[in-house]
């Protein structure tokens, strides 16, 4: 089942054209249920998987150190759904946490005016949007995403773009996906057209592809090597990896994007990122995101 979901690729949107409009999403919709199907399987019971999954972990690790039985939208908060020890240290940070302030802030970003008179209100109306992006807009022809939306928002009242990964932009998306938490809203990525079905496939073509020095791919890690421990971490779950973005890291003592995210993660396996704002970048996170689609927005959150 994973190879073929690895396996299926751009070609799969090609031989798909004459479905019907209500139909292109069918393959990203499979792919979905599939995803949901191993991880519910992988972590139905460890221990009892060890040879399937888990092939390098100790007994004692497995038998003590995962939780076991978890459903869907268990995953949303990535691997301390499933690692004890993590979720030790990760309860107590979620009653005090380090990026209450950035929400205030990026509040304030919100509402401030820019020198038009014009604020972000005028741009999105609603500031809960936080489950409308990453979209694919028929009108423009390309994957649109929060972050793209917020500089052009910028850009169009005369005022100057922030950067992408940190600073300001993850300030005012941790208010919006904030406010869009606290209206209980899910992921909704929507394939409504051929041209949106197959940016989808060539952002799951990224996602499996082996690339770089160290020849990996995404999935190597987040979902084949899901739960697998490297160096003193669990590695995260592809299934809810976008719902809790932007995060306050401890490792960078700050918040930043989903951008800053991937781009240090393909970084990490031997490979230049994509620009934040490049196609290749906004069909990945188009991508990732339907994989989380039906899960509960959980963002702004904390990481190591």
């Amino acid at each position: 089942m994973l190879m073929k979901l690895a396996k299926t690729t751009a070609l799969v949107a090609v031989a798909s054209c004459t479905l019907n409009a209500a139909d292109f999403n069918a393959q990203a919709e499979k792919d979905r249920l599939e995803l949901v199907k191993y991880f519910e399987a992988k972590f139905a019971d460890p221990y009892a998987n060890k040879g399937t999954f888990f092939p390098y972990s100790t007994d004692d690790e497995l038998k003590n150190n995962f939780e076991k039985g978890l459903k869907h939208n268990d995953f949303n908060i990535g691997s301390y759904s499933y690692a004890k020890d993590a979720k030790k240290t990760y309860i107590p940070l979620k009653e005090f946490p380090p990026y209450e302030l950035n929400v205030e802030d990026g509040e304030a970003l919100f509402n401030k005016a820019f020198a038009n008179g014009n604020t972000f209100a005028n741009c999105f109306p609603n500031p809960a949007i936080g489950d409308k992006y990453p979209h694919y807009s028929e009108e423009r022809g390309e994957v649109v995403t929060l972050t793209q939306a917020v500089n052009e928002c910028l850009t169009s009242n005369g005022e100057k773009a922030w950067n992408t990964k940190k600073g300001k932009m993850a300030d005012l998306q941790a208010y919006i996906n904030y406010a869009t938490m606290e209206e209980e809203k899910t992921v909704n990525v929507e394939i409504k057209s051929q041209a949106a079905a197959d940016a989808y496939e060539r952002g799951k073509a990224y996602y499996y592809t082996q690339r770089g020095y160290l020849n990996l791919s995404c999935a190597e890690c987040h979902v084949q090597g899901t739960g697998q421990r490297v160096r003193n971490e669990k590695l995260s779950p592809l299934l809810g990896s976008v719902t809790h973005f932007p995060v306050y890291r401890l490792k960078w003592q700050g918040m930043g994007t989903l951008e800053r995210r991937m781009s240090g993660c393909v970084k990490d396996q031997g490979q230049v990122p994509p620009g934040d704002t490049s196609k290749e970048m906004k069909e990945l996170l188009f991508f990732m995101t339907y994989m989380s689609n039906g899960m509960k927005i959980d963002g702004p959150d904390i990481r190591k």
